[in-house]
């Protein structure tokens, strides 16, 4: 059977993509046969799309026809009379088209006094749609009070637009259920027998009446809203944990200026396909297949069940039917799940929003086990709502939304008891694993003595200095002065100032592509563009040098008031980045020539991490300042740390006025202190810089094998534990290609139109495509990433200044038999994505 189905644009800008479908529909069909002044008439109904061919999951068939009536609600209202005449003009002319049912959608149902003039003068069957709206609407509140852990059986609901049809038979389909209702009407004159006497009698005890739509923002924490006028509730006035089932045309809900997390907004009556059903695209993953319309969905389903019926008109719609259409929607493989929410899928974590207000929870480690799933959606949900919600939904769009409730060596366990294989390691920051037992022994004892912690600047604190002397023992040269802080970048910002201070000249140095951190003197520093621009201007006296490059390096110092040089040994957030054979010496000698001070960011290199203590060692160089932080504590405290030698120091800081130019109130802490001794002692001990050389070895050798396979492995680089893979599988011209082989298959002249746009308009363009396929190359590398993750319980990440290569960073104590686990899954997953190879 094939259907027609009449809608309209819910709002402006939706009239204006109708607008502009009608527009490319014309001149289209003047480009492919040539200019008729038939194709340039004024229309009733605006063609939008065609289904040929719908198989349903019983294999049932339809085709259907869908135009579009190019006026708003608003519009259409203004002139009910007028509009019977058009939408009934819109009927016959797709039955010429061979329609054989017409669904009327929204507006175009309700002119003609509710669809009965309409179905009166039509010559073939027409339907509102709105049975398998109202069901699925109804659907959609049972859900959410299931959701929601909210009984049926006294929950309170209020209904808006009683007693309209769809707010009229959910709230007859609702009652048996044991829902309590407030039904919200605006007949101020009609008394409330006869409003109650829509409903059976039975459960007249159930109901409370009210014209007052504020009286219910007060308690009621579920809505149903089905006016036929929109924009009736205010969002601002519900409480917190509220859920709106909107199922109005327009949005009952008012507009939010900004919209609050603690509310979810239910797109009601919209309803979805099943995998099993197809509506016979070329391409099945640009079938239209989520968040239906349900005036549409019901049309389409009475095609395949070849019922030519008036199956929803009139004032009023019987339950039975109602359900009888779900029923049958759901053989078709047409469901009320899953829910959207302002035109996007709703997430558990949107209903942990606000289950939490529905509910009193509390969670404490001890129970983590038995409600893991509660602890997962709530940290999703405390997470976007009050950290950062745009890092959620990157999280949520790469399957990153894990919470690890347990970390022990290099396994962190998920709130399912799911045991994953770290190679990331905090980006560095365990290099002894997680939760080493010397260290949580350390930190235990320390806090069980009842030490002090904070005393700096009134006393001098005992383990802070049993640290300084041990750092500066293990570094090379006089690096014998410490300034302990808490976090990497602050090491950095304290490397800045001393060098600043003991220098009398004021500029400095750093490298192209690094990366030392986001505060603003770090950032000053750090040479990504994307880091830097939101934050400019930056400190003006710092000047960028490529790294590797000592030409480049001894011109910029030559032009002298150069202060200091600040560079990573090897670029880790830039990409694994090493410098070619004997730079470091080199820079070490021009910085002596031209009388520069040398910073090394050992931050990431740092500790054992490329298979000595310091990864200057390989060069045998010593700088003038030394940073490091990350894995100075085992990951368990927030600690870093600036090493200079005693010159330098004394030169900014040596005197009574200038002593304590640079503090921080933290840094120094005893209990940070106590951690990162026992770290060093661990390091030493277990001998882990052998380990991360040994491992690293291996590991490097077999990712080369595996690179040599897999052309879209464009590299593998670093040294010991700190390695980088890097992917290039271009998307590079795939637009252009594919724009072009689709346009030369069409009758009109594509190629010819995008000519005649503004040279402006084709610049954009031509630099999205360009940002498009760029963003379809760094999507390769997270598919890498995801099914490590999802398949092999594997974590790695990208780094920071390249999303194109893929940290393996995992702890230095890491075992033969987990670098292999990781080796062959890796190989596994690039086969899986190997059907391209480049």
């Amino acid at each position: 059977m094939k259907f027609g189905f009449i809608a309209h644009p819910t709002s402006v800008p939706l009239k204006r993509h109708a607008k502009l479908m009608d527009m490319f529909g014309r001149m289209s069909r003047e480009q492919a046969y040539g200019f008729s002044p038939e194709n340039w008439q004024k229309e009733n109904v605006v063609p939008f799309t065609r289904f040929e061919r719908v198989v349903s999951a019983t294999g049932a068939q339809c085709s259907g026809i869908v135009h579009y009536m190019p006026l708003t609600a608003e519009e259409m209202l203004s002139q009910p009379q007028v509009m019977t005449d058009r939408v009934v003009e819109g009927i016959h002319q797709l039955q010429q088209e061979g329609a054989e049912l017409v669904g009327l959608g929204g507006f175009t149902g309700i002119v003609g006094q509710r669809g009965m003039q309409t179905a009166k003068r039509a010559k073939l069957p027409v339907t509102t749609g709105n049975s398998l709206t109202a069901y699925v609407a109804y659907k959609n509140v049972l859900d959410a009070l299931a959701e929601l852990e909210v009984s049926e059986d006294g929950a309170e609901v209020a209904i808006v637009g009683y007693p309209g049809s769809i707010a009229l038979v959910i709230a007859r389909l609702l009652l048996p259920h044991g829902v309590r209702l407030r039904l919200v009407h605006r007949h101020r004159e009609s008394s409330p027998a006869h409003l109650l006497a829509y409903l059976p009698e039975q459960y007249h005890r159930q109901v409370i009446l009210t014209n007052d739509l504020s009286s219910c923002y007060q308690n009621m924490l579920f809505y149903v809203a089905a006016t036929s006028s929109g924009g009736v509730i205010d969002p601002a006035r519900l409480l917190p944990g509220s859920v709106v089932v909107d199922v109005a045309l327009p949005r009952d809900v008012m507009e939010q200026a900004s919209p609050r997390s603690d509310l979810l907004l239910i797109d009601g009556g919209l309803i979805s396909a099943s995998e099993e059903v197809s509506f016979g695209g070329v391409q099945p993953e640009f079938d239209p297949k989520m968040f239906m319309n349900g005036c549409l969905a019901e049309t389409l389903i009475l095609a395949l069940e070849g019922r030519a019926e008036a199956f929803s008109i009139g004032r009023e719609l019987d339950s039975k039917r109602v359900l009888e259409i779900g029923e049958i929607a759901q053989r078709h493989g047409f469901f009320p799940t899953p829910i959207a929410s302002l035109g996007r899928k709703v997430t558990k974590q949107h209903w942990s929003a606000v289950r939490q207000f529905h509910h009193s929870r509390n969670i404490n480690v001890g129970v983590l086990a038995e409600r893991s799933e509660l602890t997962l959606n709530q940290t999703r949900s405390r997470f976007a709502q009050y950290i950062n919600p745009e890092m959620a939904r990157f999280y949520e769009h790469h399957h990153l939304e894990r919470v690890f409730v347990k970390g022990q060596g290099a396994i962190l366990t998920d709130t399912s008891g799911a045991e994953y294989l770290d190679f990331v390691s905090g980006y560095g920051c365990v290099n002894v694993g997680h939760n080493h037992p010397s260290i949580t022994e350390a930190m235990t004892n320390y806090l069980v003595s009842q030490q002090p912690t904070f005393i700096q600047y009134v006393s001098m604190p005992y383990q802070a200095s049993l640290l300084a002397e041990q750092l500066a023992a293990l570094a090379p040269g006089d690096l014998s002065r410490v300034f302990l802080s808490n976090s990497g970048t602050e090491a950095v910002e304290a490397a800045i100032k001393l060098a600043l201070a003991a220098s009398d000249k004021s500029q400095m140095l750093y490298c192209e592509n690094g990366y030392h951190g986001k505060t603003l003197g770090a950032l000053s520093v750090t040479g990504r563009e994307k880091h830097r621009k939101p934050f400019e201007p930056l400190l003006t006296q710092c000047h960028s040098v490529p790294f590797g490059d000592i030409a480049a390096l001894e011109v910029a110092l030559a032009k002298g008031g150069i202060a200091a040089f600040i560079l990573e040994p090897i670029q880790g957030e830039g990409g694994v980045i090493l410098p070619p054979g004997g730079y470091l010496e080199a820079v070490r000698k021009l910085c002596d020539d031209y009388g520069c001070l040398l910073i090394l960011d050992e931050i990431q290199t740092g500790l054992g991490r490329t298979g000595k203590m310091f990864c200057c060692e390989w060069d045998n160089v010593c700088p003038d300042i030394l940073v490091l932080s990350k894995s100075l504590s085992g990951g368990m405290v927030p600690i870093g740390a600036t090493l200079s030698a005693s010159r330098v120091w004394d030169a900014a800081y040596g005197s009574t006025d200038r002593f304590a130019l640079h503090t921080s109130t933290f840094g120094g802490g005893n209990l940070a202190a106590t951690a990162a001794i026992a770290t060093l002692d661990i390091i030493e001990k277990e001998q882990l810089t052998i380990r991360a050389s040994t491992t690293g070895v291996m590991l490097k050798q077999a990712l080369d094998d595996i690179a040599s396979e897999y052309p879209f492995i464009k590299a593998v680089r670093g040294k010991g534990l700190m390695l980088g893979i890097e992917f290039e599988h271009s998307f590079s011209g795939s637009i252009a290609a594919t724009v072009e082989e689709l346009a030369h298959r069409f009758m009109w002249d594509a190629a010819g139109t995008y000519h005649q746009i503004s040279d402006k308009a084709k610049q954009h363009i031509d630099s999205a495509v360009e940002d498009i396929e760029k963003s379809l190359e760094d999507m390769f590398v997270l598919r890498v990433v995801t099914k490590l993750a999802k398949e092999h319980q594997i974590l790695t990440f990208m780094t920071a200044n390249s999303n194109r290569v893929m940290r393996i960073q995992p702890p230095l104590n890491l075992s033969e038999s987990d670098a292999m686990r990781f080796i062959h899954a890796f190989r596994q997953v690039c086969e899986d994505l190997s059907t391209f190879r480049n």
